[in-house]
């Protein structure tokens, strides 16, 4: 017997980047009709938990740590901000920040919030850029 899975699978295709379909319906995976269907919030998370992986592994690739010694290369929040702030640009953008990435690679952590508030970046962003800079000043506070 055909599993309804591999017979689905065979015809629509496996597409990761969202595509038109035949209708002009905003699609992705298999199939599926973002503008008529959308996702679940339970996809949504899953989403969310990948993209957030994906994030600390460009931390990783960005400051080169020992993931055994997170809290000594991130007091406080920090790692929290980092993360958030990577998600937001991703890492070819993030990497644009020299002067923030060499602060906190000094733990100097009140230069860091300085450089990320003082950036296009912050001005565009709202309340997650106030966020971000508050973690990494009160980081200062806990190192």
């Amino acid at each position: 017997m055909v599993s309804i899975y591999d017979q689905i699978k065979r015809h629509e295709g496996l597409r990761l980047k969202p595509y038109k379909c035949t209708a002009g319906k905003t699609t992705i995976g298999y199939g599926r009709n973002l503008d008529d269907v959308g996702i679940s919030e339970q996809i949504a998370e899953l989403m969310l938990i990948d993209d957030v992986m994906e994030a600390s592994v460009s931390i990783n690739n960005v400051f080169e740590f020992d993931i055994n010694k997170i809290r000594e290369y991130f007091p406080g929040n920090s790692y929290v901000a980092l993360i958030d702030m990577m998600f937001n640009l991703g890492e070819t953008r993030f990497r644009g920040f020299n002067k923030m990435i060499e602060a906190v690679k000094n733990g100097d952590w009140e230069e860091a919030a300085r450089q990320a508030e003082d950036s296009k970046w912050f001005s565009q962003v709202g309340e997650r850029g106030k966020t971000i800079v508050a973690q990494l000043r009160d980081a200062a506070n806990k190192s």
